[in-house]
């Protein structure tokens, strides 16, 4: 059967790959520690699951506005000024369905057949596929693991190109742990307004960060609206990946874009999944506060485990919850050449499930999430031990 030639240009997404793989070995019975989901390991809030039984209860289960809810958008423009110093309003708020139906919607919004896409490396899987499948070109720009994998304006500004439609960040990063200082963030921001080029921030993680650090995102540059995207979701934020939840700020001609394209394709995001998001953003935010203390102590763990095995690099993650070590000293040995010969080997003979580097735009690399238990933790990382030793 011939398809379309716009499916031929995307691909199945790798991390769903690796979870695929680890399944299928499950399946037959064995115990596979999985460091490949992007998910937090815990519960919903159950002040945000009462929330929906609350609307199911009220008969809210009927069509809502295609852009959502006004109470929703209403809280999120509010809580991003008061975290941020933002200043939208609803009329620059949009609710999608995910953080990724939200980039979607955007590329499919403001990019043109033909348009070059900045996604600096390492990067989120999706990037590239959503900008080759609107018929753009996704221009991979490398970022140095000495230097922390930080994108930069110098970097930015040698890359940019005549047809260079929009520069996209996502800090924190997946799948480092990346953090953008906030001055070379505000220096891409202005760069992108002298160039007249759009700056998609992904804030998917702009919660889960770690030393201290506050956590910032380039729309508090209020005088830079005209330029700038952000695409935000409660997914990470307050465990809540399967509600399908996101949403898009930004100047109300790509908003009304986007309501534009929901109005053919998704409608509006699950009533009961906006109250219960509605909840999320008004309700209490000790859980928020609660993940993030154990990320910050699984990090530490991590961190120190894969730093005694021989022969692994790893740079510290600054937010999200995302290890990213170097292990190209397993090349060349036990028949592994690079990065998914690693994950394929590693899944086989250790059971333990990671994705490779490859997915994100690098060779030397393998992505660990440790959104899950300290035992299990335990048990990967001295497996992973094991096995290198053994090469």
């Amino acid at each position: 059967m011939n398809l379309a030639a716009r499916i031929s240009r995307i691909s199945v997404s790798k991390t769903m790959a690796v979870m695929e793989a680890a399944i299928k070995l499950r399946d037959q019975g064995i115990d596979v520690v999985d460091f490949g989901p992007g998910e937090p390991d815990f519960p919903t809030p159950e002040n945000v699951k009462q929330a929906a039984m609350r609307a199911i209860q009220e008969n809210f289960t009927k069509y809502t506005a295609i852009g959502g809810i006004k109470e929703l958008k209403k809280a999120i423009v509010e809580k991003h000024a008061r975290d941020f110093g933002s200043k939208y309003d609803i009329s620059e708020c949009v609710v999608n369905l995910g953080g990724k139906h939200a980039l979607f919607n955007i590329f499919s919004a403001v990019v043109e057949e033909g348009d070059d896409v900045i996604i600096p490396t390492p990067y989120w899987v999706t990037f590239g596929d959503i900008a080759r499948f609107v018929n753009a070109n996704p221009i991979f720009v490398d970022t140095k693991e000495s230097d922390g994998f930080q994108l930069t304006s110098d970097i930015l500004e040698r890359s940019l190109t005549p047809r260079t439609r929009m520069v996209v960040v996502n800090s924190p990063n997946n799948p480092s742990g990346a953090v953008l200082e906030d001055a070379e963030f505000d220096r891409i921001a202005e760069l992108c307004r002298k160039k007249d080029v759009l700056l998609l921030s992904d804030e998917c993680y702009s919660h889960f960060l770690y030393d201290g650090r506050k956590p910032f995102s380039i729309a508090s540059r209020t005088d830079l609206k005209r330029h700038i995207i952000i695409a935000g979701s409660v997914s990470k934020t307050y465990a809540m990946t399967g509600w399908r939840i996101g949403y898009v700020l930004a100047q109300p001609e790509i908003i009304g874009a986007v309501v534009k394209l929901q109005s053919h394709s998704t409608s509006n995001p699950t009533s009961i999944s906006q109250r219960a998001a509605l909840e999320a953003l008004t309700g209490q935010q000790e859980s928020v506060g609660v993940m993030l203390a154990e990320y910050a102590r699984r990090r530490k763990f991590v961190l120190d485990r894969l730093r005694a095995i021989p022969g692994v690099k790893c740079a510290e993650p600054g937010g999200a919850f995302y290890a990213y070590p170097n292990i190209s000293a397993a090349f060349g040995r036990g028949g592994i050449q690079n990065s998914v010969d690693f994950s394929a080997r590693l899944l086989d003979k250790a059971h333990v499930a990671v994705t490779p580097g490859k997915a994100f735009g690098t060779t030397d690399h393998v992505r660990l999430s440790y959104a899950t238990s300290m035992e299990q933790l335990d048990k990967g990382l001295k497996r992973m031990h094991e096995f290198m030793v053994s090469l």
